[in-house]
Formats: structure tokens, sequence, C-alpha cells
């Protein structure tokens, strides 16, 4: 397979009429939260309603969108457009105490669990809660109905492959060999946790008990008594989830920099992609250099400046002539990274997004980038 077949798209703008859900995603620092606002932007100038979903609490990008800033309630964006753009901002806890309410065998229950310390500290600390929190809320958006076009701006991981195995580290986790150990009759009632932990653990936390003043024994007891009924509840959402994301309305667009170790990200992320079935639409390169004409050539620009005098102003003039040659270099090297990082998979569209002058921070800053993610390019 080629880097960059001569037929392939170079837009986006296919994805951004069609899809239901985008995903963007990509290494951390890559401008994944500025290309999924954009992506809203202009599915917005194409009549769809549009909801941006991001997890960067950053307010540069709500002031961007001409809002005070994001929470977990859907915003209107004030954009000029056919359709409508929204954007709203995760709230894991919320997020993970709607998923117990709607799996709890009680209310009592739902209540008893989001007030227990374990499930607080769980629901913040345990790996990949915030990736797998991020998909239960696209589930959430999805089922309501109300969105053309759901867009996530996946989680700052520190590899965008966490986001995909969320599901099943969830699921792992639920099947874990020491969860079921707890949760059978008995020891879901506290009985017998301290065999299960071992005596040094359980020394442990009796005196971290009273150190703390927290009975940690009760509350692991509390925890998985009320927990228990909630497995398959749990587990058959993770699936919908994974589920969801697999279906063809639901496409990846994997953002990079045309540096090398975010490349090499984005090149597992699409391999990924690839083994577990689900749908890329496309690669976005962002921060790339824009090519220089290649005329003159290098070797014309070099001789221009060894014929400069050696004057102030020949010695300006010579020099700039060598920046060009220096700029137009990097531009092609940078492509050249790219192609070869690149080759061999499957990259849907491949849009190159240049470098700016400085920080998107407003919506004609957006515009701009939206509407080069969506023009076809001629190179």
């Amino acid at each position: 397979m080629s880097p960059a077949p001569k037929d392939a798209p170079k837009s986006l703008a296919g994805p951004v009429g069609d899809a239901h859900i985008l995903v963007v995603t990509g290494s951390g620092g890559v401008g994944k939260t500025t290309v999924a606002a954009s992506l809203g932007l202009a599915a917005a100038r194409e009549g769809r309603r549009t909801l941006v979903l991001t997890i960067d609490p950053a307010r540069r990008l709500a002031q961007a969108m001409g809002l005070d800033g994001l929470d977990d309630d859907p915003a209107e964006v004030p954009a000029d457009t056919p359709g409508e753009l929204w954007a709203m901002m995760l709230d894991m806890g919320t997020t993970f105490d709607r998923l117990i309410d709607r799996h709890a065998t009680s209310r009592s229950n739902a209540k008893a669990i989001k007030e227990n310390r374990i499930y607080r500290t769980l629901s913040s600390t345990l790996s990949g809660t915030q990736e797998y929190m991020a998909m239960e809320r696209l589930h959430e958006l999805h089922e309501t109905g109300e969105w053309d076009l759901l867009i996530i701006d996946t989680p700052p991981s520190r590899s965008a492959l966490d986001f995909l195995d969320a599901p099943k580290r969830m699921t792992s986790f639920l099947e874990g060999r020491l969860l079921r150990l707890l949760m059978k009759p008995g020891m879901a009632a506290g009985k017998g946790v301290g065999r299960v932990v071992g005596f040094g653990a359980t020394s442990f936390m009796k005196v971290a008990g009273r150190v703390t003043g927290m009975s940690l024994l009760e509350d692991l007891g509390s925890f998985f008594r009320n927990f228990e009924g909630m497995y398959e509840g749990f587990k058959e959402r993770a699936e919908q989830v994974l589920e969801l994301l697999q279906d063809p309305a639901s496409q990846f667009v994997v953002v990079t920099s045309p540096e090398p170790p975010p490349l090499r990200e984005a090149k597992f992320f699409l391999e990924r992609l690839e083994q577990e079935g689900m749908h890329t639409a496309g690669v976005v390169v962002n921060r790339i250099r824009p090519l220089v004409p290649d005329e003159p050539d290098d070797e014309a620009l070099v001789a221009a400046a060894d014929q400069q005098d050696d004057g102030d102003e020949g010695r300006a003039v010579a020099g700039t002539l060598l920046l060009l040659r220096d700029v137009r270099n990097l531009a092609h090297r940078q492509r050249r990274d790219v192609g070869a990082a690149l080759y061999g998979v499957h990259e849907g569209s491949r849009v190159e997004v240049p470098l700016l002058g400085g920080d998107v921070h407003d919506l004609d800053g957006l515009g701009e980038i939206a509407g080069t993610l969506t023009t076809v390019s001629d190179t």
C-alpha cells in the first residue's frame, strides 16, 4: 500500500457530512481539542446539529467558541451557521454516578454506593476510568437521538490506545478474581474480608482506620455488598459502548504532528483500529510547515546568495535566500517523515493543517481550520 495514494481523499468533508460519531484522538499536545472544535464548526456550516464533547478543561477553547465556560450540560455556541454547534465538557464523577443509578438494584443501593469512600476513590483513580466515562457519556448522548453528529475529543492519555482499551479494562476489573471473591455471599457482607486480603493487609487497614478515622474494612464490605447484582449491567454496557464504536457510522480522526513520536503513536493507533474492525475517517497532520514553491531551485538560491555584495543589505538578502531554502527543505522533510511513518497503514483521508502564527482564540480561527479540514487539496 502506498503512503499517500493519488486517489485517496484529502479532505474530511465526507465524514463531516455523513458520520454520526467522530472520535478525535492522538497523542498529547498535537491539537486534538482544536481539531474537534473545528470539525464541529464545519458540520454546523453544513446544516447539521452538532455537539462537541471535550475532556480538555482549558478555558481558551470555551473562549474561542464565545462561551464563558463549559460543563456537563451542552451549551450552544453563538456561531452564524445553517446548523447548530453545541459544546460540553465531560464531568467524570457525574457520569459515573449516572452509571451507578442505572445499574443499581435500588435507589438506596445507589445512594449507599455513591456515598461510599471506596467508590469515591475508585471512581477517580482507577486506571482507564476517565476514558471509559468519556465513552459512556458519548453513548448516553447517542441514545437521546438529539444530535446529527457527535464529536468526542478523547482524554489526554499517556497513550491514545488507552481509549480503545477502556471498555475491556473496565470489564476485566469487574471480572477480576479478587472482585468476584469479595462479591461472594458472606464476603460482601464484610465477613472474611481479612482472610482474603491477608493478615498483614488487615493490620494495615486497622492502623489506617485509627489514623484516618476511616473504617476501611467496613467501607469495603459495604461497597461490595451494595455492588452485588450490578456486574452484568456494567459488562453489558461496556459491550454496547464497544459495538457503538465499531458501527460504520462511528469513525475515527487521528491527529498527529509531523514529529517522530506522535507519528509513531498515530501509526500504532491506525493499526489497532484496523485490528478492532473500526473505521478510520482520516489522519490530520497538524502544524506542518507550508510548502514553498520549487522555483527557483536550491542551487539557484545558493548561487544567488553567494553573489550578494558584502554590505549589510547584501548579507541580509543572502541570508533571506538561504532561509527560504531551509524552510522549503524542512517542509519537504516533514512530508517525507509523515509518508515513511504512516507507510502501509489505512489512513482514510490525509489532511494537512499548516503551522499558524499563533494559537486559535476565536471562531474565525476555528473557521479557518474548519475550511482546511474540509476543502479538497490539490497537493
